[in-house]
C-alpha cells in the first residue's frame, strides 16, 4: 500500500495536484450526538443555559470547514463553494439522538471530504459544549464519510 502523503523516504509531504483537472466535488459526511432525553428536549425548545444548541453548532461547523486546512496537517486550502449542516433528531430508549450531516460542494482539483467531516465533527463539539453543564455523559460518535464525487468516484 502506498501513502500520498509520503514521500519515498517516509517523510511527510503535501500531494501535488498541479496537473488535476477541476471537477465539481461534492461529500456527504455525518455523526451522532446521544444526549440524555431531556438534554433533547431542552435542546428542540430552545431552553437550555447557552442558547440556541443547533443554530449554534451549524454555523460553527460551516466555520470549520471552511478553516479545514488550517487544522488539518498537509491538507490543501480549498475554494468551497457550499456548505451545508442539517440536524435530524430522535428519541430512542431513553437517550436523545442527533444526527448531524454535512454536504460540501467545490469544484476543485481535490476532493472536499475532509471539510464534510471537519464540519460534523465540530458541530458535535459544539452541541456537546453548550449541553455539557446540563448533561455530563454526551457521547459524539460514528463520524464518518458518506458518499464522495467527482475526480475519482469512491464512495
Amino acid at each position: 500500500m502506498e501513502f500520498s502523503h509520503l514521500d519515498n523516504n517516509g517523510n511527510a509531504k503535501m500531494v501535488d495536484i498541479t496537473e488535476k483537472t477541476n471537477t465539481i466535488r461534492v461529500a456527504i459526511a455525518s455523526g451522532k450526538v446521544i444526549v440524555k432525553k431531556e438534554t433533547l428536549i431542552a435542546i428542540l425548545k430552545s431552553d437550555t443555559p447557552k442558547g440556541d444548541v443547533l443554530a449554534t453548532a451549524r454555523v460553527g461547523g460551516i466555520m470549520a470547514a471552511k478553516k479545514t486546512s488550517e487544522l488539518i496537517p498537509l491538507c490543501h486550502n480549498i475554494p468551497i463553494d457550499s456548505v451545508k449542516i442539517d440536524f435530524n433528531t430522535y428519541f430512542e430508549d431513553n437517550s436523545g439522538i442527533i444526527e448531524i450531516t454535512t454536504t460540501a460542494k467545490t469544484i476543485w482539483k481535490t476532493g472536499i471530504e475532509m471539510e464534510a467531516l471537519t464540519g460534523v465533527s465540530v458541530a458535535g463539539l459544539i452541541v456537546y459544549d453548550m449541553c455539557k453543564a446540563v448533561d455530563k455523559n454526551i457521547i459524539i460518535s460514528n463520524i464518518k464519510l458518506i458518499k464522495k464525487t467527482g475526480g475519482k468516484d469512491l464512495y
